[in-house]
């Protein structure tokens, strides 16, 4: 059984105008008063106007609900302490002109000295699904065998629609602003795990990233733990979304491993097609077609689920995932990504309808949009 680890970013909001507010400080504070959050589970990122969390290490999706439930019900509550709406969106729908607030940590001054133009915007969230590894080498056979997957959970997990108050026209406009870092998109094919490894420091060595972290593969080994990093995805309105692409994430995983070990042959998908597939991902969602990287056709999205669905099939049901996921893409044809349902709340709601989408998906005490 592989276990997986869920990693969540949140931006924080103005309840008026929908600005982020750095006052991650104060709702931190409050997050470290509340005796069902630990100090472990708060965490900062970037700028000071967003939070992070990230799930124990979990053999079942039930405990990695739970805990994403607990802890966001924790923060809305923190939230509203801070006068500020916590939100599970991908980007900020407004930002102001003037450079953001950086947290205060050396890393983060060196990576906006390194890049100041992309840090001074970098108001985008992201979902880190970790799944575990027999080893190094056995992850990096899996990492060459998920790269014609991973526009599909790109298109599944759609949640950034609207930058600098306009609707994009993309889903996920995270994965545009995405593609302004030096090594992004997804991984390239790696020999193996001595190959990962030399390719990896010699980027580093060029100074065109500062070190190993700004690797922006939408996959990749991590350093810290002994998991497959799955980094494709935008932040998620719900915490029953997140589950849902961390529950194929593992079957894919899962199977790539498997098929590996079984020294079974995978098609190769040329770099130029999987980049167009992430892009026509990140546009379309699963609102229309989506680019199959391997045929070079443009497919039906439900096509390409039901593909990755046979694909993942043996390990989720090894897992008992299979009648969880059935149910979650249930809801997800039904309602939408998370970029649909926000077009709906702001078309029908304006910014103030928005702002409450982003509230009661959070603590789950609404519809969500739905």
């Amino acid at each position: 059984m592989a276990t997986l680890g869920i990693e969540e970013e949140y931006l924080l909001l103005d309840p008026s105008t929908g600005l982020p507010v750095h006052k991650a400080d104060e709702v931190a504070g409050y997050l470290h008063q509340s005796p069902r959050v630990t100090e472990d589970e708060i965490q900062r990122e970037l700028l000071s106007c967003q939070l992070e969390t990230a799930t124990p290490v979990s053999s079942t999706l039930t405990e990695a609900e739970e805990y994403l439930l607990n802890f966001r019900t924790q923060l809305e509550a923190a939230a509203r302490k801070a006068s500020v709406v916590a939100a599970g969106t991908a980007s900020a729908p407004f930002i102001e002109d003037h450079y953001p607030e950086l947290t205060d940590k050396e890393r983060y001054r060196d990576l906006r000295d390194s890049a100041p133009g992309i840090v001074g915007d970098q108001f985008v969230n992201g979902l880190h699904v970790h799944v575990s590894i027999p080893d190094r080498e056995s992850g990096v056979q899996a990492l060459n065998r998920i790269r014609e997957w991973l526009p599909v959970i790109v298109a599944m997990s759609t949640n950034s629609p609207y930058w600098l108050g306009r609707d994009s026209g993309f889903g996920s406009w995270r994965v545009v602003h995405y593609r302004r870092w030096p090594v992004q998109g997804c991984p390239p094919v790696f020999q193996d795990a001595a190959d990962y490894e030399r390719r990896v420091k010699q980027l580093v060595a060029t100074g065109a990233i500062i070190d190993r972290g700004v690797l922006t593969w939408m996959a990749r080994l991590s350093d810290s733990y002994p998991t497959l990093e799955v980094r494709a995805g935008d932040a998620q309105l719900e915490a029953r979304d997140s589950v849902l692409l961390a529950a194929l994430i593992r079957g894919l995983v899962s199977t790539a491993v498997e098929e590996a070990e079984r020294d079974v042959h995978r098609p190769v998908p040329e770099a130029e097609l999987l980049d167009a597939a992430m892009w026509q991902a990140a546009r379309q969602g699963l609102t229309s077609t989506l680019v199959d990287p391997v045929s070079a056709e443009l497919v039906p999205a439900k096509d390409r689920i039901r593909a990755l669905l046979e694909f993942t099939g043996a390990a989720l049901e090894a897992e008992k995932d299979t009648e969880w996921v059935q149910a979650g893409l249930a809801g997800l044809w039904e309602n939408g990504t998370g970029a649909e349902r926000q077009r709906r709340a702001r078309e029908t709601g304006g910014t103030a309808g928005l702002l409450e989408l982003y509230r009661s998906s959070l603590s789950g005490d609404g519809d969500s949009g739905r």
